[in-house]
């Protein structure tokens, strides 16, 4: 199953200056924020964007209890490539039981659905 994209777009550059991010060189918050939003219209409910060291993600959370973070981040510290990519969450302790990956496909196939409709995202990529 394919869980990480890589694309380009201009549409997600950082509007602060590179002091203001979580870490020099490391954007997503305006992709995160924005793809919240266009889930949301979809149907696919998320949290709003939280952030770490190497970028920011949604928390998806399924009626089973399962939960997925949909992490984006830039690559090449660069403003205009960008990736995703579905983590999904433990529910006991020490990474034991993690979420099963196809309990995320609405969340991946919105996500499918919100990158080709936008037409400044290029160069789609889909990884498993």
């Amino acid at each position: 199953m394919e869980t990480s994209v890589d694309f380009e777009s201009d549409l997600f550059c950082p509007y602060l200056p590179d002091d203001a991010q979580v870490n020099p060189g490391v954007f997503g918050a305006e992709l995160a924020f924005w793809l919240s939003r266009q889930l949301a219209q979809r149907g696919v409910m998320t949290s709003y964007p939280l952030y770490e060291d190497w970028g920011w993600y949604i928390e998806y959370d399924t009626d089973d209890g399962d939960e997925y973070w949909l992490c984006c981040t830039n690559r090449d510290e660069a403003c205009g490539k960008w990736r995703c990519y579905l983590q999904p969450k433990a529910k006991g302790l020490f990474g034991r039981n993690k979420a099963p990956v196809e309990g995320a496909q609405p969340l991946l196939n919105a996500l499918r659905e919100v990158l080709a409709a936008e037409p400044s995202v290029r160069s789609i990529d889909w990884r498993a």
